[in-house]
């Protein structure tokens, strides 16, 4: 079978278009410019992988595990082998992350080009006069033939590789680097809202067409639910919500065992989309051995903020006949608080029992339920 793979090139350090950072970074209408660009394709179901390359200094900004994150060169085509040395896919498709508003359609029409050719790019038509000149016209060009490109640019792996490592000097797009090396590419049609971010007036722009998309993510509201359970065993205290709790046993666990922390975080995970604990933070791996708990509830919260979203509410259930949670409420809640960036009205904690039934009713352990509500930051 065909797999298709995506790689988005985001190493750049453009900084004409304002904000004090990188473009692909700044916000755009509730989400990274960058965030954007890749949800276009993780969403897309013909895209299998997705490879994202990023500048050296940018590395620790993105942590999501399903992406295969590689550090970039000191061109674009340095960065575009790079990327390509990590693609497995029969396909590629290279996308510059500055373009976030690239449609479905626009996608299925380079990939469906890649049947007949090992190449397509999809392009606009050049419809205005073409003038020649300073401040003034010293002459005209005549436009026929002549075609605006836009990314993502599709090619058949081997053969994009190839013409990379052959290429001598920089290009200014991958299809003049296929084109040197003899690569029919076929023209796709394009898309008018499938801008380049350059300018300060591109973010204007793309943010009045997400909205007329309706993609402003204003009502983008997500909801997470967590489920964690921890055997008693030696000790002198449990760790619940972030608070040490005086009891005569201890929870087992290969991290701190805070049963309450675990629910919440994978509560935060789950409206994310993005796996547990366990896909982030292997059990397998001993460098978590006796980690603190609030290093992964905090991983969540940066993943979601990465990911545009912040956390409205959490809501947390701890089930057990002892310890007595009550009296720690204030404290737990302050903690989770500290941890989150979350205002502690916002988040609860509350405690009940099975009234002696199933495992925590003969006290053997302790359950935890919650759930996260994140919206669009």
């Amino acid at each position: 079978m065909t797999r298709t793979a995506a790689l988005i090139v985001a190493a750049g350090r453009g900084l004409r278009a304002g904000g004090g950072e990188p473009k692909q970074w700044r916000d755009l209408a509730g989400q990274s410019v960058l965030a954007r660009s890749i949800a276009a394709f993780a969403d897309h179901p013909a895209i299998d992988a997705i490879v994202l390359v990023l500048h050296a200094d940018d590395l620790h900004r993105w942590t999501d595990p399903g992406i295969r994150v590689v550090t970039g060169g000191d061109t674009r085509q340095a960065s575009v082998l790079a990327g390509l040395a990590q693609v497995e896919a029969d396909r590629v498709l290279i996308h510059d992350a500055a373009r976030p508003l690239v449609s479905v359609a626009v996608i299925d029409r380079v990939i469906a080009a890649l049947d007949t050719a090992p190449g397509a790019a999809p392009a606009l038509p050049v419809n205005d006069a073409l003038w020649r000149g300073d401040d003034h016209v010293t002459g005209v060009a005549d436009r026929t033939g002549l075609w605006r490109a836009q990314t993502p640019q599709g090619f058949l792996t081997a053969a994009i590789r190839a013409a990379h490592l052959a290429h001598p000097a920089p290009a200014t797009d991958d299809v003049a680097v296929a084109r040197a090396a003899g690569l029919d590419v076929a023209i796709v049609a394009g898309d008018d809202d499938n801008l380049k971010i350059t300018t300060a007036g591109d973010f204007t722009r793309a943010e009045r067409l997400l909205a007329a998309q309706g993609k402003d993510h204003t009502m983008d509201v997500r909801l997470g639910n967590g489920y964690d359970v921890h055997r008693f065993g030696p000790g002198d205290h449990v760790m619940l919500c972030g608070v040490a709790v005086p009891h005569p046993r201890g929870l087992n666990g290969h991290s701190d065992a805070d049963v309450g922390m675990h629910a919440i975080t994978d509560a935060v995970y789950g409206a994310l989309a993005q796996g547990d604990i366990g896909v982030h933070f292997p059990p397998s791996d001993p460098q978590w051995k006796g980690a603190e708990s609030r290093i992964f509830l905090r991983h969540a919260v940066d993943l979601a903020t990465q990911m545009g979203f912040r956390i409205a509410n959490v809501d947390c259930t701890l089930v057990c006949e002892h310890p007595k949670v009550g009296p720690h409420q204030a404290a737990m809640r302050a903690a989770l608080s500290d941890i989150m960036g979350v205002a502690a009205d916002r988040i609860s904690v509350k405690a009940t029992t099975s009234e002696r039934l199933g495992f925590t009713g003969r006290e053997e352990g302790i359950a935890a339920l919650a759930t996260a509500t994140l919206v669009a930051s």
